[in-house]
């Protein structure tokens, strides 16, 4: 799969990127990830699509956030760059997801497992010694933070978290959902249209969500609205929902029996 995201000049990220797309060992695990997600759980992709996704959205986040005047964390703690800040983030991205190839079950602490070595794999021609040390800790707590429940710390993890929860439209809920089976979880994934990270009037960073149906609410405050409080990037971002008009809702299921 390519994967990609704006470079925007930042010549680390495209050496980075480069190295993402053609690292055997890393696209191997992205596919075993999936197999086990969606193969053999019969849950939602887990896989490097979805990884793509989250890259792009958390990258779009931060570039508002940060051109609104807002450091990055390895900016503020490392006196490294908002250039390398967009390293963490996109590596983290791609890493969060990788403990599917264990197990769904705990995945976040297997993924820190198999990030590690990636981390310094990926990175050794960009950074060495003092600094590839502190890029490799702060990927791995992005990573580790994309739980909802679990405390961020960073600006960049907290865009890697919500990016997470934000690939949800037509059908690509967070919250995993057997498919073909109906519950309130596959009916209110199936509501969610379009997700857009806008740039914002109030605040630095606008998400637009757009439903064909209200019980698209279901998806958003059981995932995305937890995982954006527990961000630490809350005050930076503003939320609009459009909801189809009352008469006008897309119809999701004809009949329903138990």
């Amino acid at each position: 799969m390519k994967f990609s995201v704006p470079i925007k000049g930042n010549q680390k990220l495209k050496r980075v990127i480069n190295n993402i797309q053609n690292h055997g060992r890393l696209n191997g695990l992205w596919t075993i990830a999936n197999v086990n997600a969606v193969d053999r759980l019969g849950i939602n992709d887990h896989g490097p699509v979805h990884s793509k996704i989250v890259a792009n959205s958390a990258l779009r986040m931060f570039r508002l956030i940060n051109s609104s005047g807002v450091k990055s964390s390895v900016e503020t703690d490392h006196n490294l760059t908002k250039e390398d800040a967009e390293l963490v983030i996109v590596l983290a991205a791609a890493f969060h997801d990788l403990g599917h190839a264990v197990h769904r079950v705990h995945h976040e602490e297997f993924g820190i497992g198999l990030a590690d070595s990636l981390v310094t794999d990926l990175l050794k021609d960009v950074y060495d010694g003092y600094n590839l040390g502190i890029m490799e800790g702060e990927v791995l707590h992005a990573c580790y933070a994309h739980g909802t429940e679990m405390e961020t710390l960073t600006l960049e993890a907290g865009t890697v978290k919500v990016a997470d929860a934000l690939d949800m439209e037509q059908g690509r809920a967070r919250i995993p959902f057997i498919e073909g089976e109906l519950t309130i979880h596959s009916v209110s994934a199936t509501a969610i249209e379009q997700v857009s990270v806008k740039r914002g009037d109030a605040k630095p960073v606008e998400i637009v969500i757009e439903m064909s149906n209200s019980a698209g609410i279901f998806q958003l405050d059981n995932l995305f609205k937890p995982k954006l409080e527990n961000s630490g990037i809350r005050k930076h971002i503003e939320v609009t929902v459009e909801v189809g008009e009352e008469d006008a809702e897309k119809k999701i299921i004809e009949d329903y029996q138990f």
